[in-house]
């Protein structure tokens, strides 16, 4: 699957347009901390106890150059993750720790689990895998925390840094799984469609 460059551009302009942090957001992000502390306790939890026993050790620098090393930590029950405080991006909603743990399971459910990288289709890949893990209201919070912050970042900010993390409700069509662009096919008509009623 590719990011369809229309469809990211209009996510990140949606994305830079948000405050940092709209309580109508609240409810999605209680339900997208609470499904990320399952995940992780998965992640984490013994393999005699149904886990998968992977062990998270959170760094003070970027871990990873690219998913392979990823990959080849997670099949040694080894997994990085760059810490929340050492970013000086700190999250509106979520707690440094919260956050920590919603950065490694989505590095182990959404990039690695299908072996994509970060760069912008890779980001889209790993979205919209680990999308099918959350509830319909916490994949609201989830769309905003990668699909909203990756598109910001390549198509706002030109790959120079981070997007700024905030804490709202991207419009629900971008939740959608069906605005994803399968490589070699145009984009779904839903998402032309979206993008038409975004810039109106």
């Amino acid at each position: 699957m590719r990011l369809d460059p229309t469809l990211g551009a209009a996510i990140a302009a949606a994305y830079v347009k948000a405050p940092v942090r709209d309580p109508r957001a609240d409810d999605a992000y209680a339900a997208l901390r609470r499904e990320t502390i399952r995940q992780y306790e998965y992640l984490v939890g013994r393999r005699e106890f149904g886990g998968l026993g992977v062990k998270v050790r959170i760094t003070s620098i970027d871990p990873y150059a690219d998913a392979a090393a990823m990959v080849e930590d997670i099949a040694h029950r080894e997994l990085k993750v760059f810490a929340t405080s050492d970013t000086g991006n700190p999250h509106p909603y979520l707690s440094d720790a919260e956050n920590d743990m919603f950065r490694a399971v989505h590095d182990a459910f959404g990039h690695a689990a299908i072996g994509r990288g970060f760069d912008g289709h890779g980001e889209e890949a790993a979205w919209l895998k680990h999308s099918g893990m959350y509830s319909p209201l916490a994949r609201r919070a989830l769309t905003t925390e990668t699909r909203g912050q990756s598109c910001t970042m390549i198509f706002h900010l030109n790959g120079r840094r981070f997007a700024e993390q905030k804490a709202v409700l991207l419009p629900p069509v971008f939740s959608d799984p069906r605005t994803v662009r399968l490589a070699g096919r145009p984009s779904g008509r839903q998402a032309q469609r979206a993008i038409r009623i975004r810039s109106r």
